[in-house]
């Protein structure tokens, strides 16, 4: 983002900025595949193959049905049957639980930071059905006043209009916009292209955009 920009409002991204899937997907794939008979799998498995198979997508699953899609690539060859027929429903209302999920330390430092500075936030996410009440459940949702998901308007990051639609809510120039998310494609690029400020969240520290953000705690410095 610019150096001395006027930012009024951050928006951030939600799975890898804001919460991730606690212990990982591996473990919860790995577990519920376990009480359904198949134990010949282990965590690190699943989530190697879950990364192959959500990849492979051009988007993310907007849909009960498209992750079914995504859970029997994950399974295939290790299952009698393809999960879609068996446990998918399981799975699938899983990761609807809080329990599933674990909010970064960083996040509410920040989100309260930026809050108590007179700074507007939201979240422009690509997700399904299961944000909102997952959020609620986590006890995020009230921090925002607006949020915006990818299943609900049609159109998914780095597509301009889901920012737009975020624009539109919060009612301000997009010069005076922000967002925040962990990938290249879909939040930074996506963002810039939409004429919002942007800012990449590394955690890891292996990106080759620069400069990168590793804790959102680092915003505060960043606006102010």
């Amino acid at each position: 983002m610019k150096p001395g920009a006027n930012i009024r409002a951050v928006t951030f991204d939600v799975g890898g900025t804001l919460v991730e899937a606690w212990p990982s997907v591996g473990h919860i794939y790995a577990e519920v595949a376990a009480s359904h008979g198949i134990k010949n799998v282990t965590p690190a498995e699943m989530n190697r193959r879950f990364v192959t198979a959500f990849r492979a997508r051009l988007l993310s699953p907007q849909t009960a049905a498209e992750w079914a899609m995504v859970v029997d690539e994950v399974f295939a060859g290790l299952a009698a049957e393809p999960p879609s027929r068996t446990f998918f429903r399981e799975l699938y209302e899983r990761f609807a639980q809080a329990e599933a999920w674990r909010i970064y330390d960083d996040v509410i430092p920040t989100l309260e930071a930026l809050a108590a500075g007179g700074i507007r936030l939201g979240v422009i996410s690509n997700w399904d059905e299961r944000l909102r009440p997952l959020l609620r459940s986590l006890k995020l949702a009230g921090r925002f006043e607006v949020i915006v998901v990818s299943c609900e308007v049609g159109v998914s990051k780095p597509a301009s209009a889901i920012f737009q639609t975020a624009l539109q809510q919060l009612q301000l120039p997009v010069e005076t916009v922000l967002h925040v998310g962990d990938s290249a494609r879909e939040d930074h690029a996506g963002a810039q292209a939409a004429g919002l400020h942007a800012a990449l969240l590394d955690r890891t520290g292996v990106s080759a955009t620069s400069p990168c953000l590793r804790r959102l705690t680092e915003l505060t410095a960043i606006i102010s």
